[in-house]
């Protein structure tokens, strides 16, 4: 289940340094490692918006310097993302105001209705998983037969990287996956999507989340513990936090500039830890 804070944040200022390509039938948005060799390859699973987004390609940079990762950044929306256009529509809508704010917020349900029916029935789980998977696992028989590989997904993205952390595809027996990573994941199955991980998995979670409240935190966190050594996840919660943070945090706000700064060296850590252990 979504709600308006899915659609909610700042567009942030900078230029990409990566590459657009076609990768193995995909438009896609590649970042490459300082240097060569990578010492794994992050696929990143992005939020509503979609792989165009200029804030999900400025984070695989990030991702790609501060890790030596190769990144990518597929199109698995095929071209649907949702408009930026809502990030305006949003606050207006839900925000006070004067009379004439009043009088626009029609307008302002109207863009969002507009732009938000059609992503959801083009971005549906159950249309898009096999659009997923099928990459991963192409990427597993590829470039990523010999080198580990993690998800990072958010939002939307979440609940594939998680369902992807189920472990239940392999190539020539190996895993998908070898690492999972989710920021402020939506459209979780309680408690059966967090019950079924076998991947090791990190969580950053928004202290203030509609999607994944307080109860869910708890329950996650519960399931984690539960967890076996050698696959144990973490989870970390970012106080003062809404959903959308790790990516589209206003920057203006040197407090939520931190939680996503720390949230991008979360997973950069995950990453390295699970990839020092993977050896194929």
């Amino acid at each position: 289940m979504s709600c308006p804070q899915c659609f909610s944040g700042s567009v942030h200022e900078g230029t990409p340094k990566g590459e657009i390509t076609k990768l193995h039938g995909l438009d896609a948005y590649v970042s490459a490692p300082p240097q060569e060799p990578a010492k794994g390859i992050v696929i990143i699973v992005p939020d509503a918006f979609g792989w165009e987004f200029v804030n999900l390609r400025l984070l695989a940079d990030h991702y790609a310097e501060k890790g030596n990762f190769k990144v990518y950044l597929p199109d698995f929306m095929n071209g649907h993302p949702a408009s930026t256009a809502v990030l305006t529509a949003v606050p207006k809508l839900v925000g006070g105001g004067g009379l004439w704010a009043w009088l626009a917020k029609p307008y302002w349900l109207f863009l969002l209705v507009k732009i938000m029916v059609p992503f959801f029935i083009h971005n549906r789980f159950g249309k898009v998983w096999p659009v997923v998977e099928s990459f991963f696992k192409t990427v597993r028989e590829n470039e990523g037969a010999n080198l580990p590989i993690g998800v990072a997904g958010f939002c939307w993205g979440g609940k594939h990287s998680v369902v992807l952390a189920h472990g239940t595809s392999s190539v020539n027996g190996k895993p998908l996956i070898d690492a999972a990573f989710t920021g402020h994941p939506s459209m979780l199955d309680f408690p059966s999507d967090i019950e079924k991980i076998k991947i090791p998995t990190s969580f950053a979670l928004a202290g203030e989340d509609f999607v994944v409240p307080a109860s869910k935190i708890e329950l996650i966190q519960k399931i984690i513990e539960a967890q076996p050594e050698e696959t144990k996840g973490e989870s970390k919660v970012y106080v003062g936090t809404g959903h959308g943070f790790c990516v589209r945090a206003d920057h203006i706000s040197v407090e939520k500039e931190r939680a996503a700064t720390e949230a991008e060296d979360q997973a950069v850590s995950w990453f390295l830890k699970y990839f020092a252990k993977t050896s194929y």
